[in-house]
């Protein structure tokens, strides 16, 4: 279970029960509404001198807050600028400006946190188009700052059932390594943690009997990295790895980094830092009094059942087409896609040489469940995103079904397909070099994707050539 999936981690007791169990919830998380109704823009103008004058009147009439604007010629049309608005409604004049802008665009697209309706209570569109609203997502993978924060429960903030609520010190404690998360910016070193004894002591326990389950009961791919682990992260009984540390390692790996969250964010926020290679990850840990229970994710959890796989490049690819397919996308297919994320990244199991193996987080740092997701106590069934999209599931229990994989990379190819189902007016595409995401959706855009797909092709030929393949 993880940060922007579910509230609530499964209860998990030393003996491997879970008859602590009493609660059934929605592992989906909304995002949090926007009391600003921040809202972003994309229009295009006839080209012509003073058109950014104009834009700006209308907005200064309005007195609508501009948090950012840029033009660019418009890839559409050789006769139009494109402009890029970023603005807030903290002066409810933004709907006027709005329909103002509608009389003299070409085109319009709305993005907005704001899901699902018009940011004041107003339909947004041209007299040439349908109405056109896209949650806004990032493009770039600065903007992870836009929402880092915006989390739905902080560090310190405990259920009245949670091992640590009436702890004083342990809670302060959680407050001060979710501060370290709260001020992190993109492109900062990650502030390492000097974990005290006690922290310590959870880990070993923790780290001691879980890895005596590895060789048996993980995927091989998971088997192979975690030494790769220990040799080059500290991974070891005694010491509770660092983040940087970590985040470094995997983008040698594959690209992978990790990035400190001072809580829970929403399903969306979570998946789409995924689609920029990006892991929100916590610091702190669980209570010591229940070292092999934690109501939810803590560092043990994403060091021990994450981070491995996110060193596999077929794994991390899967990881973040489920990450890209939440661009934009619809909310009720940001609750579908998350229950892909819950049945494969945290409870997904693989076949391995005709045996089960598992490979979710979720199940990699449970004693309990990695022992109980092996047995005929659960049902399996062949991971299909079309069907494993829907189906139900609780937080506080072990998992009654399982969905297997035949492998990672036929996984991939089965998420790419079912991205293709999700209605938005858009494809997108990572580019590595930028670690931006270049959304799709014009003809010039296809044809410079065309040319890299070809240029990657004349490449694999030439290498081909030279090892005798062809």
């Amino acid at each position: 279970m993880d940060n922007g999936i579910s509230p609530a981690k499964k209860q998990k007791v030393a003996n491997g029960s879970n008859n602590d169990a009493d609660k059934i919830k929605s592992g989906y998380l909304k995002t949090q509404k926007d009391p600003e109704n921040s809202v972003s823009l994309l229009f295009s103008l006839p080209e012509k001198v003073g058109a950014l004058a104009q834009v700006l009147k209308i907005f200064e009439s309005h007195q609508v807050n501009l948090h950012h604007i840029e033009s660019r010629p418009s890839k559409q049309s050789s006769t139009e600028f494109e402009f890029f608005v970023s603005c807030d409604n903290k002066t409810g004049g933004l709907q006027e400006a709005l329909d103002a802008l509608k009389k003299i665009a070409k085109s319009f697209r709305l993005l907005s946190r704001k899901t699902g309706e018009s940011p004041a209570d107003g339909t947004v569109k041209t007299d040439e188009d349908p109405p056109k609203q896209v949650p806004w997502f990032p493009k770039k993978i600065c903007e992870l700052d836009r929402f880092a924060n915006q989390i739905l429960s902080y560090g310190n903030e405990l259920e009245s059932d949670h091992p640590g609520f009436t702890d004083a010190v342990y809670r302060a404690r959680r407050k001060e390594l979710a501060d370290i998360a709260f001020f992190y910016k993109h492109g900062q070193e990650i502030p390492r943690v000097k974990y005290t004894e006690d922290e310590i002591s959870t880990w070993r326990t923790i780290y001691n009997e879980l890895t005596k389950l590895y060789p048996t009961h993980a995927c091989k791919q998971f088997n192979h990295v975690f030494p790769l682990l220990q040799d080059n992260c500290g991974y070891n009984p005694d010491n509770i790895p660092q983040l940087e540390d970590v985040s470094r390692f995997l983008q040698d790996c594959t690209g992978f980094r990790i990035r400190p969250v001072a809580g829970l964010l929403s399903s969306r926020d979570f998946l789409s830092g995924l689609a920029f290679r990006t892991f929100h990850s916590t610091q702190y840990i669980r209570h010591s009094s229940r070292p092999m229970y934690t109501p939810e994710p803590d560092v043990c959890h994403e060091l021990l059942g994450h981070v491995p796989l996110f060193a596999d490049p077929a794994f991390a690819q899967f990881s973040q087409e489920i990450g890209l397919a939440s661009l934009g996308a619809p909310d009720e297919y940001i609750k579908k896609l998350a229950t892909c994320y819950w049945f494969t990244v945290e409870f997904g199991m693989c076949k391995q040489e005709n045996d089960l193996k598992a490979y979710g987080a979720g199940l990699l740092s449970s004693f309990g469940e990695l022992q109980y997701c092996l047995t005929d106590a659960s049902e399996k069934k062949t991971f299909d995103p079309a069907v494993t999209c829907d189906q139900e599931y609780p937080i506080t229990s072990f998992q009654p079904i399982y969905f297997v994989a035949d492998s990672f990379e036929k996984a991939k190819e089965k998420m790419r397909e079912y991205a293709k189902t999700i209605p938005r007016p858009f494809s997108v595409r990572y580019n590595p070099y930028t670690q931006s995401v270049e959304v799709i959706e014009n003809k010039n855009q296809i044809i410079n994707l065309t040319h890299a797909i070809k240029g990657d092709l004349t490449l694999l030929e030439d290498a081909l050539s030279k090892i005798g393949g062809i």
